[in-house]
């Protein structure tokens, strides 16, 4: 992270984030972690819906944010990653999925979840990408041909932990079965297709 006396803007890679969190993390700095995430996923402005600055200090001023961060952090250690989702979702006003997934991306870089799937982020953009595909899935193959169910599926937020295992699930297989093939990096984990969904879209045919 870039000093605070400095001018002009700083850019802040993934790299950097996971050494910060993993720092913060072995000091329980929980509220270090996840501002070196929210940073990470922000800017210095916010999204244009709104979150930044402000929402952050909406986060960090509640009582129970350290005791929120700290159950989800002993929930990925000793359960898994939809056991941490479920500790953080609905707990902390202003702190949702879409951001809280990422502390947990982070988190689980620097302590492997006990069991099961690495935490991924999952906010709207990528949620759209996976209604899109479940659609055209839903089409070609007949079982939801006006993309009814899979708008329900994918919906924009709010989702359950159970909805956050199959997304994990689902990722993580497809990942593996791209690295199977002849045009994806071999060594290349799941995280990778999550950042690709997120900065590119597709089409689907009509």
């Amino acid at each position: 992270m870039a000093p605070t006396s400095d001018g002009g803007d700083a850019a802040v890679s993934r790299a950097e984030v996971v050494s910060a969190v993993a720092d913060a993390l072995e000091r329980e700095a929980f509220r270090e972690a996840l501002v070196a995430a929210y940073v990470w996923g922000k800017g210095k402005r916010g999204t244009p819906g709104g979150s930044g600055p402000a929402a952050l200090h909406q986060i960090l001023a509640f009582d129970g944010l350290d005791a929120a961060l700290g159950a989800a952090v002993t929930a990925l250690r000793e359960h898994g990653s939809p056991s941490a989702y479920a500790a953080l979702r609905r707990r902390v006003p202003g702190l949702g999925p879409s951001f809280f997934t990422k502390f947990l991306y982070f988190t689980g870089i620097a302590i492997p979840p006990a069991h099961g799937p690495r935490p991924l982020i999952l906010d709207r953009v990528l949620s759209k990408r996976l209604r899109q595909l479940a659609t055209a899935v839903g089409r070609e193959s007949g079982h939801d041909p006006d993309g009814s169910v899979a708008a329900l599926v994918w919906s924009d937020g709010n989702w359950t932990p159970h909805r956050y295992q199959v997304y994990l699930s689902f990722m993580h297989a497809a990942a593996e079965q791209l690295a199977a093939g002849d045009n994806w990096p071999p060594s290349a984990t799941a995280d990778l297709l999550e950042c690709a969904m997120f900065t590119t879209g597709w089409e689907t045919s009509a």
